[in-house]
């Protein structure tokens, strides 16, 4: 550590620690190999989707493709023409889940979360502590009583079944109430003065000042729904999602493994892309919001 670090003293109350230039390599060298080993499955992913069906069941397995084919992607197309049901229709299900439930989710949490940010309460200290408990629960965990509710609701084959259950996560209220709790109380009692309705405080100036925590969530949130295949609550062909027709597409067994690696491919070019987009959001949230 002696090496990494240099002692600096600033007057007599206190020693701070700068890095020297091998220890600002050595983390560099790190983070570098850090970030090399967390991107490999994605490359793998990726390259995989383009071997021939040889290749994937090759053994030692070889990373990279030497005869790359779309073969695999013929083969889904064909898989998926073969339906009864249009694949436009499972792709329109899992668009239209994915979008509506992350703009319904991302303004339940903030509604939400806004209240138990700046409002002093025992009932809301109460309700946070609920939410933060919440967290803890896994889905599965509640996946039985959740059922036993959407059946009594009537809502099994709808859209409803699977947005709903999502919008009872309380990871979007404690993530939204971090950032919330950090913006001024002066500003807002200066919009009350001037005025200013609390629906309006909340939508012109709670939400624009924690745009990098909202989008945030609505990267978390989409992948939650791009993934969903909602077999618990949707029996309906017509109704069932992209994710779960393409998982059954790759659960076919070894002569559609190349077919399986298309969809893996497929299926996550949405999240990504949602989150190349918000990247720097994504890092300023994370920043701030207390979360390691």
């Amino acid at each position: 550590m002696a090496k990494l670090f240099r002692i600096q003293r600033r007057g007599k109350s206190g020693v701070t620690l700068s890095r020297s230039r091998g220890g600002s390599v050595a983390i560099f060298l790190f983070l570098v190999a850090a970030s090399v080993f967390m991107v490999l499955p994605v490359v793998y992913t990726i390259v995989t989707a383009f071997k021939p069906i040889h290749e994937i069941f090759y053994w030692p397995p070889r990373f990279f493709v030497r005869e790359p084919t779309l073969e695999n992607f013929t083969v889904l197309f064909e898989i998926t023409q073969d339906m009864w049901v249009p694949l436009e229709r499972y792709i329109f299900n899992s668009v239209f889940v994915s979008v509506v439930g992350t703009a319904l989710y991302v303004f339940v949490a903030s509604a939400a979360a806004y209240p138990l940010a700046k409002y002093r309460h025992k009932f809301l200290d109460v309700m946070y502590v609920i939410v933060v408990l919440a967290i803890m629960f896994r889905p599965e965990v509640t996946r039985i009583p959740t059922y036993i509710i959407i059946n009594s609701l009537g809502l099994v084959n709808t859209y409803a079944s699977m947005i709903l259950p999502v919008l009872a996560g309380s990871f979007g209220v404690f993530l939204l109430r971090q950032f919330i709790v950090n913006v001024p109380d002066s500003m807002l009692e200066a919009a009350r003065i001037d005025g200013a309705s609390e629906y309006y405080i909340y939508w012109n100036i709670i939400l624009p000042l924690i745009r990098p925590a909202v989008l945030t969530l609505v990267i978390f949130t989409f992948t939650t729904f791009w993934n969903m295949s909602g077999a618990e609550y949707i029996y309906d062909e017509s109704m069932r999602s992209l994710a779960s027709v393409l998982t059954m597409v790759a659960a076919g067994g070894i002569a559609r493994a190349g077919a399986g690696a298309a969809v893996a491919l497929l299926m996550m070019i949405p999240p990504y892309a949602v989150f190349i987009f918000s990247q720097a959001s994504v890092m300023e949230t994370m920043a701030h919001s207390g979360i390691k």
